[in-house]
C-alpha cells in the first residue's frame, strides 16, 4: 500500500514517488471534538508547511498499526502525533480525501482552513493520491477549476549539430517520456525546462543512502550491467527530475547517489521500473520513433526491455521481494488513471453544441477542446493517449497564445488556435439527435468540462 499526503501539491514528481518522512513533528491542532473512531494523526505537510489530519476509518487498523503509520506517514508528511478515540475534526474545513474506501486499510485526509484558492490543488492532489475528494466550507460545490501553472510545452523532436556524432547530429525528444539517441546523455541535448512543464515537479529528499562497501561493487558482471542500466536511464528525460541538477533538487530517487544510485529508489519504484506494476497511464512513444527506446513493458524507456527487466527483477529478489507481493497494487498515475477510466454523464443545461453550432462549456477558458464519439476513451497524455479512437475534432492552443473562451463554433478554428484533428479538411458534421462527448481542458490533464451532449 502506498501512503501519501497532499495539500495543494501533486505528487507525481515527474515520475514515481519514493516516500519518506521528514524530521519535524507537528503539534496536534484539531480544534473541535471529532466523531468516535479508532483515532487520527496530526502532521505537517513538509512541502506546504500546512497542517493536515489523517482519520483511520478502515476496520483493519489497530491502535498499534495506526500509531506506527502516524510515526512515518509517508512523503510529504512529517512524523505526526496519534490521538486515539476520535476522527479528525476542525471548525473550518476545506474538505477531505477518502483513500482505499471499502478496504480494511481505508483512511481519509482532512484539510483545515478557509482559503478557497487551494480547492483545485486539493482536488487534483487527492486524485494523485488515488482518492475521492469531497469539498466542504470554501471548497463546497464547485472546487474552483484546475491548477494553472506554466502551459504544457508540446512534445518536440530536436536535432542538434554534433560533429562527433556519426551523422553529424544528435536527435532528442523533449518529452517527459522521451529520450535522446542511445549512447548520449539527455542532459547534454534535451530541454529539461520544457519537460518539467509536462508533469508536476516536486523536489524532495528521499533520505536513502548507498553503502560504499556494498559487495555488489566487487562483482564485475553486476558492475557492467549496472553501468548499462545507468546509461539507459541517463539517455531518458527521467534525469530532468530525478537528478540533483533539477532546479530545486531531485525528486526522490536520483542518479547522483554514489556509489549505487538504485539504492535511492524504494521497492515500489523498482517494481515499476521492472514492469511489475502498471504505468501505462504515463504514456509512451513507439520504439521506432524514440530511437529504439521502449516503455511499454518497463517503467523507464530502454532499448532492451528483457535485459532491463532482468536487472530490476534481480534487484527486487536481492531485496527479498516477489512479483506476487505487487499483484494487487493499483496502476501508477493517480488522476492519469482516473481520467482514462472516466465515464462522462450528461451535460448540464446550456453545455454542448447549441442551435447556432457553438460549443459551450463551463469552468473557464481552454487550451484543448475535443468532440468525440460518446463511447471514446477520455484523452489524457501525449504521445499515445491524447488522441483516442473516436475523436471527431480537436482544437488546440500553443503555450504562447491565450486559451479559447466558451462559445467556439464547431468546425471553425480561432485565429490563436490550430486544428489537431483531423490533420486536414473539416471535421465530420454532427448529426442532429446523436450524442457526442465534449471535453474541454484548461491544459493537458486539467479537465474543466467532460460530458455527453445531444446535437440539435
Amino acid at each position: 500500500m502506498r501512503f501519501s499526503s497532499l495539500c495543494g501539491v501533486v505528487l507525481m514528481a515527474c515520475g514515481s514517488p519514493s516516500e519518506t518522512p521528514s524530521d519535524t513533528t507537528a503539534d496536534p491542532g484539531v480544534d473541535v471534538v471529532g466523531e468516535p473512531g479508532l483515532g487520527h494523526c496530526i502532521y505537517e505537510n513538509s512541502l506546504s508547511g500546512g497542517e493536515e489530519c489523517r482519520s483511520y476509518t478502515g476496520d483493519g487498523w489497530t491502535v498499534a498499526s495506526a500509531t506506527e503509520n502516524c510515526d512515518a506517514p509517508g512523503f510529504p508528511a512529517s512524523p505526526g502525533t496519534f490521538v486515539e478515540g476520535t476522527l479528525c475534526a476542525y471548525s473550518d474545513t476545506l474538505g477531505s480525501c477518502a483513500i482505499d474506501e471499502g478496504t480494511p486499510e481505508a483512511y481519509a485526509l482532512v484539510f483545515p482552513g478557509t482559503d478557497g484558492d487551494t480547492c483545485a490543488g486539493l482536488e487534483l492532489g487527492c486524485g494523485f493520491a488515488g482518492g475521492t475528494f469531497t469539498g466542504e466550507g470554501a471548497c463546497a460545490g464547485e472546487t474552483g477549476g484546475p491548477i494553472i501553472t506554466d502551459p504544457f510545452t508540446p512534445f518536440a523532436e530536436v536535432c542538434v549539430d554534433d560533429p562527433k556524432a556519426p551523422n553529424g547530429e544528435v536527435c532528442v525528444w523533449n518529452a517527459i517520456s522521451g529520450a535522446v539517441q542511445e549512447g548520449y546523455a539527455f542532459k547534454d541535448y534535451g530541454d529539461c525546462d520544457a519537460v518539467r512543464t509536462q508533469r508536476p515537479y516536486v523536489p524532495y529528499d528521499a533520505g536513502l543512502t548507498s553503502d560504499p562497501n556494498d559487495p555488489r561493487l566487487d562483482d564485475p558482471a553486476w558492475v557492467a550491467e549496472f553501468g548499462w542500466v545507468t546509461a539507459q536511464v541517463e539517455s531518458t528525460a527521467c534525469v530532468c527530475c530525478h537528478s540533483t541538477s533539477a532546479p530545486d533538487g531531485a525528486s526522490g530517487w536520483h542518479l547522483d547517489l554514489e556509489p549505487i544510485w538504485l539504492d535511492s529508489a524504494n521497492d515500489d519504484a523498482v517494481a515499476m521500473f521492472a514492469g511489475w506494476t502498471d504505468s501505462f497511464a504515463f504514456g509512451a512513444f513507439d520504439a521506432e520513433v524514440l530511437y529504439g527506446f521502449d516503455r511499454t513493458t518497463t517503467g523507464i524507456p530502454t532499448t532492451d526491455p528483457d535485459r532491463f527487466i532482468a536487472f530490476m527483477e534481480a534487484e527486487l529478489a536481492r531485496r527479498g521481494r516477489t512479483r506476487a507481493e505487487f499483484a494487487d497494487d493499483p496502476p501508477w498515475g493517480g488522476p492519469l488513471v482516473d481520467q482514462l477510466n472516466f465515464e462522462p454523464g450528461p451535460c448540464d443545461e446550456g453545455v454542448g453544441v447549441d442551435s447556432e453550432g457553438r460549443l459551450n462549456w463551463k469552468g473557464g477558458d481552454a487550451r484543448y477542446v475535443y468532440v468525440l464519439e460518446p463511447d471514446a476513451t477520455s484523452p489524457t497524455v501525449p504521445p499515445n493517449l491524447d488522441l483516442p479512437t473516436g475523436t471527431r475534432w480537436r482544437v488546440e492552443v500553443s503555450p504562447d497564445q491565450d486559451p479559447i473562451a466558451s462559445g467556439l463554433t464547431y468546425g471553425t478554428i480561432p485565429l490563436n488556435a490550430t486544428q489537431g484533428f483531423p490533420e486536414s479538411n473539416n471535421p465530420a458534421q454532427l448529426e442532429p439527435g446523436r450524442s457526442y462527448y465534449l471535453v474541454a481542458l484548461a491544459d493537458i490533464i486539467q479537465p474543466i468540462e467532460r460530458c455527453i451532449f445531444t446535437a440539435p
